[in-house]
């Protein structure tokens, strides 16, 4: 209920709200738009299990930032930012989902410094969470707990696994609060110390906007990825603006994390200028999806499964 009263509230091109509202046979139904490509999870888990590109992680982040920008700049948190709460549609769009974990820091029309309120489903949301909304004591949390939780996004991105997510949550817990942090070893991310017989894991299929609400699914399965899949060459040299990102979001201590506005001029996000998503036609058929990344640099291409939606030819900036 929540997540449908903050969704007439809001109104931003990169956040998930609901279309219609409505209640039926004693149920409550809640219309979005189809996310044609599903969430970043989904396309990790299908199409790039050694992770993506960092184009293609810029232009994901980036949205999102817009995203967390808004909802800072409201005075709101969002406690829920992983990659199965970001969506992109067939035309391109990054969304934010998961609004359900949204929190307000507004009180009797004051915005708080501070907050102490526990996320629902917060064992599902632990690798993602800061340390100090697990720490939970008299200093609370605040907007900069979102700067964090992307930070560990950037590393899911990267490699295509959680870090800390193969760790007993007491022991997640402590690592967080002793500061241990996850960095890019241009190979895969893990907590620093904990890489020996340490397994990994994919990233959760939480969507973000409800059992009852669709993404759209694309031609193969995750369980049995597609043989003429693109991968992604090993070992990985990360760029020292990627670096960079990770270890300013990744700070132990909140105040030192830049705001989102702050990192949308990032460096790392110069590279994105263009995301163009051609859908073409192949004998009258809609066979596949096109998908270019436009650098400053250079220009990246993926082929992926036309979405089981129509689609047309967008440039979105």
């Amino acid at each position: 209920m929540n997540e449908v009263l903050l969704s007439r509230l809001f109104r931003h091109q990169n956040l998930l709200t609901s279309r219609l509202v409505f209640s039926s046979c004693c149920q409550l139904w809640v219309l979005t738009p189809l996310m044609a490509y599903g969430s970043a999870d989904t396309l990790l888990r299908t199409y790039f299990p050694d992770g993506m590109s960092e184009s293609l992680i810029a232009y994901l982040l980036n949205g999102v930032l817009h995203a967390l920008e808004y909802l800072h700049r409201m005075g709101y948190v969002h406690r829920g930012v992983k990659a199965s709460h970001i969506l992109l549609s067939a035309e391109g769009r990054v969304y934010l989902s998961g609004l359900h974990s949204v929190y307000s820091m507004m009180r009797e029309g004051k915005r708080m410094r501070a907050v102490f309120d526990m996320p629902h489903h917060s064992p599902a949301l632990l690798p993602w969470l800061s340390p100090e909304l697990l720490r939970q004591d008299l200093h609370g949390y605040g907007v900069q707990s979102d700067i964090y939780s992307l930070g560990i996004v950037a590393c899911e991105l990267v490699s295509g696994r959680v870090p800390f997510q193969d760790m007993p949550p007491t022991q997640m817990l402590l690592q967080k609060l002793r500061g241990s942090h996850c960095c890019l070893l241009d190979v895969a991310p893990f907590p620093l110390g904990e890489l020996g017989g340490l397994k990994v894991s994919r990233s959760g299929v939480d969507s973000g906007i409800g059992e009852s609400v669709a993404t759209g699914s694309l031609t193969h399965s995750a369980t049995a990825p597609p043989t003429d899949r693109p991968q992604s060459p090993a070992p990985k040299n990360h760029s020292a603006t990627l670096h960079n990102l990770v270890q300013q979001c990744l700070q132990q201590q909140p105040e030192h994390r830049p705001s989102a506005s702050a990192l949308l001029s990032h460096a790392f996000f110069k590279q994105v200028s263009v995301f163009v998503v051609l859908v073409y036609k192949q004998r009258d058929v809609v066979s596949q999806t096109l998908v270019v990344v436009v650098t400053g640099e250079s220009t990246h291409q993926r082929l992926l499964p036309q979405p089981h939606v129509p689609g047309r030819a967008t440039v979105q900036p």
